[in-house]
């Protein structure tokens, strides 16, 4: 529940001449965990609705919230990217971010708060975004990445998995990864551009971590998780990396892998 109600929420928004306002650009990163997503809902606790309420209760006053991306449930952030609009000469931007993190407990984190261009907005301006899902592979679970990666205890084939990114470069229909998205009339293109895609290994003493990268300029519901399901099927041997190709040109939800489970995966960092 936020401090202000709707039509004062849009009030707010054109109230005041534009030079006594200022255009915040922050960056969040958040343990998804205990999230309903980021979207801002009345009913449960989200990332946007926290992070809304507490800019609110520091400015003593409506706040609207842009974001680079909608994260869903349980999905983390370490580059998530708002925008807002706030009275100038109200308070210093790192008193703010400082003031906002401890409000918020340590649960969403404000890494930055810049002054942006009065055109700037964290969705539209957005170039292209960068997910993250990280792969525990290993006989036995780990419970200091219990809450960040996905446990798989049957070795990967790292080689299946590395191929099985090509088909993906370029700009295809990922109807066969996608949710589709429930509206009436024109069905919404599930058309993206894959800019790139890459398994790593990285280096860690005590754990085996497998990380899946992904940069596309948009993704659509699910997008992600059905494609590191998908490629996990393919690293277990059930599927061939030269199956990946064919799953794309099916444009059949059914013709791809299981969903991934929301944990490992984590908004990386969005590109301006």
């Amino acid at each position: 529940m936020t401090l202000f109600d709707e039509p004062a929420r849009a009030a707010a928004v054109s109230a005041g001449p534009a030079s006594s306002r200022l255009r915040v650009r922050m960056l969040v990163a958040y343990d998804g965990s205990s999230f309903h997503g980021f979207a801002v809902n009345r009913d449960v606790a989200t990332v946007g609705g926290t992070l809304q309420q507490a800019l609110e209760l520091v400015l003593n006053e409506p706040v609207v919230l842009t974001a680079a991306g909608r994260t869903d449930r349980g999905v983390h952030a370490w580059g998530q990217v708002v925008s807002f609009d706030m009275p100038s000469g109200v308070i210093t931007l790192d008193d703010l971010r400082h003031a906002v993190n401890k409000i918020c407990g340590g649960s969403i984190v404000v890494r930055a708060a810049t002054r942006a261009a009065p055109d700037f907005d964290a969705r539209h301006s957005a170039r292209s975004r960068v997910y993250r899902y990280t792969v525990l592979n290993q006989p036995v679970p780990d419970p200091f990445a219990a809450r960040t990666a996905w446990w798989i205890d049957r070795p990967l084939d790292m080689n299946a998995l590395r191929l099985a990114c090509d088909p993906l470069i370029g700009e295809h229909d990922f109807a066969s990864f996608c949710r589709r998205p429930k509206r009436t009339g024109e069905e919404s293109s599930l058309a993206r551009r894959v800019l790139d895609a890459r398994w790593s290994v990285p280096a860690n003493d005590r754990v085996c971590l497998l990380q899946f990268e992904i940069e596309a300029r948009a993704f659509c519901h699910q997008m992600v998780r059905s494609i590191v399901g998908t490629m996990v099927e393919i690293g277990r041997g059930t599927k061939r990396a030269g199956d990946m190709a064919a799953i794309l040109r099916a444009r059949d939800r059914s013709a791809a892998g299981q969903l991934a489970p929301p944990q490992g995966l984590c908004l990386w960092e969005v590109r301006y």
